[in-house]
């Protein structure tokens, strides 16, 4: 721990106290399961602090290496980590496929993609940086399960006594026999190491007469299969090919498997990653590569840009005219940031933002027009006039001229929503509106939205748009 006060007073000068304190507290006192995987947002509900600040302070940590960041591949049947990768660069295009659900998946990074933190070995080592010292259960607790999986002591002892029928650790080139009595359920033999699964559908009448089958588990991913079977006694023999111990289990797919199965809490997710602004600032590196296409089912971009601003450049001069830009700048990238949106890019005078829910978007436009209002008072004069655009939708993450971007018809609409106001107005989408969420703001602040229908810039067909006056 002496080698990282130095890190510690550094990440002090960037990231809240406060947060500091508690990931501290972490290292220090923390149990060696709680270091690996952090799941930030309950890490922020556990300690009660802001989630905004507690991902801000794990990405200045993971900066200055005191946590190793992961991106991992959920599957959303079973919670399952299907694959973990140190940078983003690493998301494979192609499925992944989850043996114990018998599914494959992409990996949209709305959802099944999560970032999580674990503790650098050269701050504290845990027993997570050599997986094959864990004992079989914490391994599927730790290694296959992600942080989103609300795994408590209580329900790994649930799985042992009344899901698990056997369990065993098989070591390298080891063979092994289990005797077991089939139930009149469906049966999986499950294998976390190798990802491997196969399925007994017992059915039918009992039998008195063992039953035999053999599995083999080798480099491969061994392919998911299933066999009928009776209920009765079954012979089962294993063979471990594998150059490493494997951990079958054999698990009945019963009502309390299901239940643990579905215990989930919240997870950061890799599409809320990408629309962090501290993120964007620490790991412009660790973003995508060239030829990297990410789906993401909903995004919501906000467009903003200065009308006149040429003439406002003759009317005020070039300097004052610059300083004032500035500081329409500034109020609008803290406002993003602070309504935990994350700047894309600048293009002149126009800002390109993205936020993960509508209504953290509409807040931040109305808070940017109230910005201008109160800038434009300071001098007397109204010479910032913001038009703001939002549309909400599906998009790609690329990189483009060496930046995180996007890329996709959603994009144009909402850039083209923002070349419709005039004045002060904000225009909003059919997608923005239809949010309760933005419904309960509008009222709230009691603006009443005036619709209309606008034929869009390279938008075949017209789109019904709401102005926000």
């Amino acid at each position: 721990m002496s080698d990282t006060h130095a890190q510690f007073a550094v990440l002090k000068q960037t990231a809240d106290p406060a947060v500091v304190d508690a990931i501290s507290q972490l290292i220090a006192t923390g149990e060696d399961r709680d270091l690996n995987r952090i799941n930030l947002l309950d890490f922020a509900a556990r300690y009660g602090l802001d989630e905004e600040k507690v991902i801000s302070a794990f990405l200045h940590s993971a900066r200055l290496g005191l946590f190793d960041l992961t991106w991992n591949v959920l599957c959303p049947g079973c919670g399952g980590v299907l694959g973990a990768h140190n940078t983003l660069k690493s998301l494979r295009h192609d499925d992944y496929n989850c043996a114990l659900c018998a599914q494959g998946y992409e990996a949209s990074v709305d959802d099944r993609v999560e970032v999580a933190f674990t503790i650098s070995p050269r701050v504290r080592r845990i027993a997570a940086h050599d997986p094959s010292t864990l004992p079989i259960w914490e391994y599927n607790r730790q290694m296959f399960w992600s942080s989103g999986m609300d795994l408590s002591e209580e329900s790994i002892n649930r799985l042992i006594d009344e899901v698990s029928l056997e369990a065993i650790e098989l070591p390298a080139g080891e063979k092994a026999v289990l005797s077991l009595q089939l139930p009149n359920q469906f049966v999986i033999v499950f294998e976390p190491v190798t990802h491997s699964a196969h399925f007994f559908d017992v059915q039918g009448e009992p039998t008195r007469e063992r039953q035999q089958f053999s599995i083999v588990f080798n480099k491969l991913h061994a392919p998911t299969g299933s066999t009928v079977m009776r209920p009765g006694p079954l012979r089962l023999s294993l063979e471990n090919q594998t150059d490493h111990r494997v951990l079958p289990a054999v698990w009945v797919a019963n009502d309390t498997l299901h239940e643990l199965l579905g215990k989930r809490k919240p997870i950061l997710t890799a599409k809320r990653m990408l629309s962090n602004q501290t993120f964007r600032d620490v790991f412009k590196a660790d973003n995508l590569n060239v030829d990297q296409r990410l789906k993401i089912t909903s995004l919501t971009f906000l467009f903003t840009d200065l009308k006149g601003s040429t003439a406002l450049y003759e009317r005020v001069g070039d300097l004052a005219a610059f300083d004032l830009v500035r500081a329409h700048f500034h109020a609008l990238l803290e406002i993003i940031a602070s309504e935990k949106g994350a700047v894309v890019k600048t293009i002149g005078d126009a800002v390109m933002a993205t936020f993960i829910r509508p209504e953290h978007a509409i807040v931040a436009g109305l808070r940017m027009r109230a910005a201008m209002a109160t800038l434009n008072a300071e001098r007397g004069r109204e010479d910032l006039i913001i038009k703001i655009g939002i549309h909400e939708g599906p998009c790609l993450a690329v990189m483009l001229n060496e930046r995180q971007d996007y890329f996709g018809q959603t994009v144009n609409i909402a850039s083209r929503v923002q070349h419709l106001s005039t004045s002060q107005e904000i225009h909003i989408t059919g997608p923005i509106i239809e949010s309760p969420a933005v419904a309960t703001i509008l009222e709230k602040e009691a603006i009443r939205p005036i619709q209309k229908e606008a034929a869009l810039r390279g938008i075949a067909d017209k789109v019904m748009v709401y102005e926000i006056p």
